[in-house]
């Protein structure tokens, strides 16, 4: 009998963890493709530029992607081999490196 209520409890862990991860997959989405649609690849100036997110490319999207947020509020995706976006992600990356060896 003790083991029967422990094969019927095991179940129960299991449908609800499973029913957990599949609601959780779901919810996610939106969030497993790519973002990038269009690139823009023209000189934007930096200081046009609020925030900028970098999205390594993984089982979500086979690409890199880049997403500027101007300071008027609109989300441009930035081509990741354009020139210029690769001098100022190397100088945001040069940047986080060096207050991180300052913090230490």
């Amino acid at each position: 009998m003790n083991g029967k209520l422990v094969a019927a409890v095991l179940a129960l862990f299991l449908t609800y963890a499973a029913v957990s991860e599949g609601m959780s997959l779901e919810r996610m989405g939106n969030e497993l493709k790519c973002q990038c649609i269009d690139l823009h690849s023209k000189f934007i100036p930096p200081r046009s530029i609020q925030d900028m997110k970098l999205t390594p490319s993984g089982p979500h999207c086979q690409n890199t992607e880049i997403i500027a947020t101007l300071k008027d509020g609109r989300e441009v995706c930035l081509d990741p081999t354009a020139q210029w976006v690769k001098i100022i992600m190397k100088a945001i990356l040069d940047k986080a490196q060096d207050n991180a060896e300052a913090k230490r």
